[in-house]
């Protein structure tokens, strides 16, 4: 289950980092793009690693997730872009309010060529009295798709927000 969770943040924090558009004004390139997405997909790694493990096995989770972040920060980084954003988070909106149980809600970005699904989990309520959902979901960029799993609650304001 740890591996699970460990997917899941990593995958959910390189999205968001590789959905970061950081290209100047005057059109640039996507290397700017990439270093944001290397330095924090590092970051969440180290964060989500060191939720894992105690003493030196703590350590070496950190380290790990900072490079395995680092790498596929770089990598979605270099490929996402705020299109590709908007219709993953679409799909999931989608996916966590209305479709049934083990559903696939796909999306896919025409200019692009990325895309991917959102595939919720029976609705539950948390201890907390927040509606939640597990999902599976998959990006696929560039012919190559990675998968991760995660939790998605619904938040005061309608709004689903990824928890784990």
């Amino acid at each position: 289950m740890r591996g699970k969770k460990f997917s899941a943040m990593v995958m959910a924090a390189v999205i968001l980092v590789g959905c970061t558009n950081t290209r100047g004004g005057g059109g640039g390139n996507g290397g700017m793009k990439e270093g944001v997405g290397t330095i924090l997909g590092g970051v969440g790694g180290a964060v989500v690693g060191s939720q894992f493990g105690k003493g030196n096995g703590q350590l070496a989770m950190v380290a790990t997730g900072t490079l395995l972040g680092a790498f596929l920060g770089n990598q979605i980084g270099q490929s996402l872009d705020k299109a590709d954003a908007m219709y993953a988070n679409r799909a999931a909106n989608q996916a966590f309010e209305t479709a049934p149980s083990g559903t696939s809600t796909a999306w896919r970005n025409p200019d692009s060529g990325n895309s991917g699904t959102v595939v919720p989990k029976p609705a539950y309520q948390a201890s907390n009295g927040e509606y939640c959902r597990e999902f599976t979901q998959t990006v696929s960029v560039g012919g190559r798709a990675q998968e991760a799993f995660g939790t998605a609650c619904r938040q005061p304001d309608g709004s689903w927000r990824i928890v784990q």
